[in-house]
């Protein structure tokens, strides 16, 4: 083993205990019964095992499979719990390997694990069986945690160490994966004392200051899959009278630059880009005082945005796909302190309806 695997050995084992997010010692540890899923920061180890090709046949939006879901309660002992499992979302589902997957627990279930309290979860994973896999993942997961720093409305998010045991007939072939679980959004709600809100409306009647800066946020990783106005990868929550988005799946964006992203359609019209890699500012015009105040607030949390990305680094296991990603981040700040980049990539392109 060189020096490098073993400098990222010994980190991996020092995340798993907690991620140098400034908490206590009560909180850091790996799993507690008194510790929400969410709160602690260090990465969760879990096993599954099915079958991907009966995952797909036999499950969708309302039928689910039941099986023991194992977790790392105290850093050496798996604890089974009963889950339901199913398949979710749209083109992961179509393209990917390993779909994602939708678990429902029940609350009798959960109850002094660390799972209570969440009855409903998302877990990503990666997609296909390529080499960066798990860095598009790691990459994904940064992204939700970038949109924590910027935004107080955001869906939490968790890192899970994967075992999955993938039974092929009489044979099993075993995958270490990484992927993260999603808190689910009528949780997210609750937290924020809101309401989920379903109906469709535009984004020029939603809150000008958070959705400029969640447009900023979807330029600033390079992602033009979402509409806040047909809540495409987008959630609206209700609080104190205003209509807030919060955003979620990432895998499409500039960022995370996965193998299968593609450019997005609206209205089955390509939009005028060649890569995901190119921004494309998809906001709408607003008064200029609220986007230089969102551009003052990015510019203001560059560092801590880029020294969360720093806190990943090692967990990567190819240094290059860590250093792309921040030179990504890195050419969104060229355009914030550039007043003719600001103007002609954002104010210019700022959409009228």
């Amino acid at each position: 083993m060189n020096k490098q695997r073993i400098y990222r050995a010994l980190f991996i084992c020092v995340i798993s205990i907690n991620i140098t997010f400034g908490q206590n010692n009560s909180e850091t540890t790996l799993v507690s019964n008194k510790v929400d899923l969410f709160s602690d920061n260090g990465i969760l180890p879990i096993k599954l095992s099915y079958s991907i090709k009966d995952i797909k046949k036999k499950t969708n939006d309302s039928t689910y499979i039941k099986m023991d879901l194992l977790y790392m309660q105290d850093g050496s002992t798996y604890k089974p719990i009963n889950v339901e499992l199913r398949v979710r979302g749209n083109n992961r589902l179509k393209n990917c390997y390993f779909p994602p997957i939708k678990l429902k627990i029940k609350k009798s279930t959960a109850k002094n694990t660390v799972f209570e309290g969440h009855k409903k979860l998302k877990l990503v994973m990666p997609c296909l069986l390529q080499k960066d896999k798990n860095d598009n993942v790691i990459k994904e997961y940064i992204a939700y945690k970038l949109y924590e720093i910027i935004s107080p409305f955001y869906f939490k998010v968790r890192l899970v160490d994967i075992v999955l045991d993938e039974t092929k007939g009489k044979n099993i072939k075993t995958h270490q994966l990484k992927g993260f679980l999603i808190e689910d959004i009528k949780h997210v709600a609750k937290r924020l004392d809101g309401n989920v809100y379903t109906r469709r409306v535009h984004p020029l009647q939603q809150d000008a200051m958070t959705s400029v800066r969640h447009a900023f946020f979807q330029y600033m990783i390079g992602n033009t899959d979402f509409s806040q106005a047909y809540q495409h990868n987008v959630k609206l929550i209700f609080i104190d009278k205003k209509i807030i988005p919060a955003p979620y799946d990432f895998d499409m964006s500039g960022f995370v630059n996965c193998s299968y992203a593609v450019v997005s359609q609206i209205q089955n019209q390509k939009l005028n880009i060649e890569s995901v890699r190119q921004r494309m500012y998809r906001g709408f015009k607003r008064e200029d005082h609220i986007f230089q105040q969102i551009r003052k607030e990015y510019l203001d949390k560059k560092n801590e945005i880029l020294d969360t990305l720093d806190k990943y680094e090692l967990i990567f296991d190819a240094p290059k796909e860590f250093s792309t990603a921040k030179d990504y981040i890195l050419s969104f700040f060229n355009v914030m302190t550039n007043d003719k980049k600001f103007n002609s990539k954002i104010l210019k392109i700022a959409r009228k309806k």
